[in-house]
């Protein structure tokens, strides 16, 4: 009795940790999709963004365009390393989530809504990249034994 329930258990914390690895997976191919988008627009265009006079961070906005464009491209391809459940990319992914938050907010007088936006985002990846510990998710895609 005590060897089901404690599979049960087993079973249902694997469960969790692969959820919150494809949750932190999904949420950061998005964001990396987006920041792509946004960058591509500071490049492009810089008619889109608002000024702000005397901003202690000012950049050229073409140049935010290049910070989040590779930010968000980087993303992604950790985004899809953590469909592998890499460890690798748990660990770079909080890293470029890090990263996407300290970008926004630096740049948050040219996009305002869109840069809290994206740090409430990055803010959910890290939470599900940490909260998972790394005995639940050795691989978290491998399926229990059927003798329970």
């Amino acid at each position: 009795m005590a060897a089901t329930h404690s599979a049960r258990t087993q079973t249902a914390k694997r469960q969790w940790a692969e959820g919150l690895t494809v949750f932190a997976a999904v949420m950061l191919v998005i964001a990396g999709v987006l920041g792509v988008c946004r960058g591509i627009m500071a490049i492009a265009e810089d008619d889109v963004f608002v000024t702000t006079r005397n901003y202690v961070f000012e950049f050229d906005l073409t140049g935010w365009g290049w910070i989040h464009l590779i930010l968000g491209a980087v993303a992604v391809i950790v985004g899809f390393g953590l469909f592998g459940a890499a460890l690798w990319a748990r660990v770079a992914g909080v890293a470029i989530a890090g990263l996407v938050i300290i970008a926004n907010f630096l740049s948050l007088p040219y996009y305002p809504v869109w840069s809290v936006v994206m740090i409430a985002f990055s803010g959910f990846i890290i939470w599900a990249l940490c909260v998972v510990r790394q005995d639940e998710s050795s691989d978290p895609f491998e399926r229990p034994p059927d003798d329970v």
